[in-house]
């Protein structure tokens, strides 16, 4: 892969708080630069919902009504999070869903494209009977151990998917080629080829080594 060609690109995730459709509870942007997570770089906030957290969301991400009664409310870190997002790429895991949640607490947003990590994996690992990102942690040659946070939570499930597609992408030759492959229909990005091409001749490249993990400074607050 040559990451000279990957456009300025932020992966993302969301958790939130059980509502339909839910509100933020929790968000993180981990920048890529020339093939590797830019650590200094990661953005990350709780964010205190209007309405309270539900029990189930909170059996999967941990976090309750008193872990974000101090956090900013979303009117107050809106504008900075679309000064770092808007114009970018995003990359996530479903990256449909975090892409909806976004859009609706970000009304008139305009990433650049929008990149699908579950998609990619699919057609790269069709050897693998799931393709969650737990399933991918355990596939690839990253250790999840070295990713500060925990799982399910933003910081840790976006530096994860970061890692996991900087080595999917080991299997495409230039940004064009992924994109053809990992954004997904109706989403912004969208190429106008079929985007069912697998990793082609490089696939063995998945073999190798991932870069990036590792614990760094920590992660800046919106």
């Amino acid at each position: 892969m040559d990451f000279s060609t990957w456009p300025r690109l932020f992966v993302v995730d969301t958790e939130g708080n059980g509502a339909t459709p839910p509100d933020l509870v929790e968000l993180a942007a981990v920048p890529v630069v020339r093939g590797r997570v830019h650590v200094p770089g990661i953005r990350s906030s709780l964010v205190r919902p209007p309405t309270p957290i539900s029990p189930m969301a909170t059996r999967v991400h941990r976090l309750t009504d008193r872990d974000v009664a101090a956090a900013p409310g979303w009117p107050q870190i809106a504008a900075r999070v679309r000064s770092d997002l808007d114009g970018r790429w995003i990359a996530a895991h479903n990256a449909g869903v975090d892409h909806r949640i976004l859009a609706r607490h970000l009304p008139g947003w305009a990433p650049a494209g929008v990149v699908d990590t579950l998609r990619l994996a699919r057609a790269c690992r069709p050897d693998l009977p799931r393709h969650t990102l737990d399933a991918l942690l355990a596939a690839v040659p990253v250790d999840p151990a070295r990713i500060p946070g925990s799982r399910h939570r933003a910081v840790y499930d976006a530096h994860a998917t970061a890692l996991v597609l900087l080595h999917l992408a080991e299997g495409y030759a230039t940004w064009d080629d992924l994109a053809r492959v990992a954004v997904p229909p109706r989403l912004p990005g969208t190429p106008g080829e079929d985007g069912r091409t697998p990793c082609g001749d490089r696939r063995q490249r998945l073999l190798g080594a991932g870069g990036g993990q590792g614990r760094g400074p920590a992660d800046l607050r919106w």
